[in-house]
């Protein structure tokens, strides 16, 4: 039973690095990166459907994603669903395919992006946290011997302080990535 509750509490923690690196990845570190398309949503026969079930995303270059939509009568609603999304990203439009060509970041830009970082990693870690709250409060509900509590408590807090330096790592390198020019 006690293993149960540290199995569970580190799986969750698990997906919550797992979600805070998919977040991270949305954001665009100067280079052709076909996640930081997964949050668009197109408008399509009246559903709000993701682009990526859309169209094939390709990156013929570094600073270049092209996409190549299944059905061309979507080209126009792809367009505008790019320029909606507040990417920062112009759309070009040849008949066929759609070019984004990704422009260079300034300093001011890379700064932003990494005060946006840290408010993703920062959103991280109050889920590990709530996490951790979570599981001692299932520990304090189950009414065990004061010793096995008190080490199930410090296990709950070691796979926290775990979790949380990985958070710091991946911030660490997603800010390396970002200020890299």
């Amino acid at each position: 039973m006690d293993d149960q509750i540290l199995k569970d509490v580190e799986e969750k923690m698990i997906k919550a690095i797992e979600n805070l690196e998919k977040r991270f990845a949305t954001v665009r570190a100067g280079r052709a990166n076909p996640s930081s398309l997964d949050g668009v949503m197109v408008e399509y026969y009246g559903v709000d459907t993701p682009l990526k079930q859309l169209a094939t995303i390709a990156v013929p270059d570094a600073r270049t994603l092209a996409i190549k939509p299944f059905d061309r009568g979507s080209l126009g609603a792809i367009e505008k669903a790019i320029l909606a999304s507040n990417l920062g990203y112009t759309p070009n439009n040849d008949g066929e395919t759609i070019r984004i060509n990704i422009p260079m970041l300034t300093e001011e830009r890379r700064v932003e992006l990494t005060k946006q970082v840290k408010a993703l990693a920062e959103e991280g870690k109050v889920a590990i946290r709530n996490i951790r709250r979570d599981a001692i409060d299932d520990i304090e509900k189950q009414e065990l011997a004061e010793d096995n509590e008190k080490h199930l408590k410090n296990e709950v807090q070691e796979l926290t302080n775990k979790y949380n330096k990985k958070t710091e790592e991946a911030l660490a390198n997603k800010e390396k990535e970002l200020l890299t020019v």
